[in-house]
């Protein structure tokens, strides 16, 4: 297990040395009066302890994520783990934070205002549509899991259906609207604590097995980085596993929760604790769960790859539990596989009631307001889950690392303004650019880049390998192109961008 523990002591030590760097970087006010203080609202502006923002932060952005997202990024193999060490230090830590400090600064704005104070009003139309659009694919992606989950712990605890799905579906959906309407220190503040303590639980009693039993069956660096997937010609490393493992190392739909706790914090110093730190902490259950789910077959790339294809991660999961630690641990387990998405899910229905509200300048003071903005939302969420959940999650991974993309280039926008050390989130904006622009081309979920002159080029000229190749490459260089291109766009808007056109007004 040499290279799961280099690749957690990373994590460990990110935190404390590039985390620190960052907060340098981004420049903070200890004196400066929170949106927590300025704009109390007794609703969704509250100050909070920092131990509970943390928590309910960590939790907001732990969905399914680091989890499924990480059993099925380790079918590409040792190099997982590299990304999620790397990816979340350099790029998710980096993102969550400045996108979190950005809203404090910005009075707790939503990701939405926030993107467009840097980029502009036309990036910010699109934002809005693009943010609230994705919060009701993660409400309704993790509605589903979270029941399926459950339905499946009921019948295999009482050997039988006890609960429908259906039945669990109505609970979690019921929940969901409860958590978005009421202020958020009555049911997320009370209840989050009991769910941080049974996700807590999972990743320490997996990674205790993992440890003790198991260990010998994680792959290692050594082993090689090539990929390791059944279908390597079509999912390819890059880009495949960097969408693949999103939440575990860098996810967009983050940044539309750190608002949420920007308008709890009670103070600037502690954005680091809140924002870094909650993402680190996911890293390390994403590469926990990405070691465990290769150890439980015993290093056998194949015969984890045929299960995911039959079963799917969520009965793994299930599984791996119930096997690991034994019926009542690894119920307890799955409860804290199951709080994960829960607990995602109803803070994005909130976000994107907070969102649509902020569009408005609809005040949120009272029970009517906000349930005349969430109606819709509602309705939306119920009918996008009627969609096939296969379909919806790889749109949703897709559409999820897409707005990192222009969150990382909002915060460089910011950066840059200030003659800050911009680099920091220009690198990881552009990778992150090139990423998302192949994948959606080279994708069989995305335009599965097949067109004529590949072929014809690689009729007459077959030394440069078969067209399905040709087109990957040719869909890398197009993402080469759009990144520089962002790049270029980039330094133009700067010049125009010196001031923000709110930044006289805090």
């Amino acid at each position: 297990m040499v290279s799961f523990f280099v690749s957690l002591t990373v994590l460990i030590l990110g935190y404390f040395f590039y985390g620190v760097f960052i907060e340098k970087v981004f420049g903070i006010k200890a004196d400066r009066k929170t949106p927590a203080y300025d704009i109390n609202d007794g609703v969704d502006y509250i100050p909070m302890p920092t131990w509970k923002v943390f928590l309910i932060q960590f939790l907001n952005i732990a969905g399914l994520g680091p989890i499924f997202g990480a059993i099925m990024g380790i079918m590409y193999g040792p190099a997982a783990f590299l990304w999620i060490a790397l990816g979340t230090i350099f790029g998710g830590a980096v993102h969550d934070y400045l996108s979190g400090m950005l809203s404090l600064k910005y009075k707790g704005a939503s990701l939405s205002e926030v993107v467009g104070f840097e980029l502009g009003g036309k990036i910010k139309l699109v934002m809005r549509i693009f943010a609230v659009v994705l919060l009701i694919m993660v409400g309704a992606v993790f509605v589903i899991n979270p029941a399926q989950l459950l339905a499946q712990l009921t019948a295999g605890a009482a050997g039988g259906e006890v609960f429908s799905l259906d039945f669990w579906i109505i609970a979690v959906f019921v929940y969901y609207i409860l958590a978005t309407l009421l202020p958020i220190d009555k049911i997320i503040g009370n209840i989050y604590p009991l769910f941080g303590f049974v996700l807590l639980f999972m990743a320490v009693a997996i990674f205790f097995m993992l440890v003790t039993h198991f260990g010998s069956f994680v792959p290692e660096f050594t082993d090689g980085l090539h990929n390791r997937h059944p279908k390597p010609e079509t999912y390819q490393i890059f880009p495949m596993m960097f969408v693949s493992i999103a939440c575990g190392a860098i996810s967009g739909f983050h940044a539309t929760q750190s608002p949420l706790m920007a308008r709890c914090l009670k103070n600037e110093k502690r954005g680091r604790v809140v924002f870094y730190g909650a993402m680190v902490t996911e890293g390390i259950v994403a590469l926990i769960w990405a070691a465990a789910a290769i150890a439980y077959f015993k290093g056998d790339f194949v015969s984890l790859g045929g299960f995911l294809t039959s079963n799917g991660a969520s009965v793994l999961v299930n599984d791996l539990s119930i096997k690991w630690l034994g019926l009542f641990g690894g119920v307890l387990a799955v409860l804290g596989v199951v709080a994960a998405p829960i607990t995602s899910g109803d803070t994005a229905l909130r976000a994107a009631r907070l969102m649509v509200s902020d569009f408005f300048k609809f005040k949120q003071d009272t029970v009517v307001k906000r349930l005349m903005v969430s109606l819709p939302i509602f309705i939306c969420c119920y009918v996008v889950m009627k969609v096939d959940l296969d379909v919806l999650w790889r749109y949703f991974g897709w559409s999820n690392q897409t707005l990192s993309v222009f969150t990382l280039w909002a915060v460089t926008m910011f950066l840059a303004r200030k003659k800050k050390a911009y680099i920091v989130s220009l690198i990881p904006a552009m990778f992150m650019t090139m990423v998302c622009v192949a994948y959606i081309i080279f994708a069989p979920e995305g335009f599965s880049f097949d067109n004529v002159f590949s072929r014809w080029i690689c009729e007459n000229y077959p030394s440069l390998g078969d067209a399905h190749t040709f087109d990957y490459y040719l869909s890398v260089a197009i993402s080469v192109v759009v990144a520089m291109l962002c790049y270029v766009f980039f330094k133009i808007s700067l010049k125009r961008r010196l001031v923000s056109p709110i930044e006289g007004s805090i």
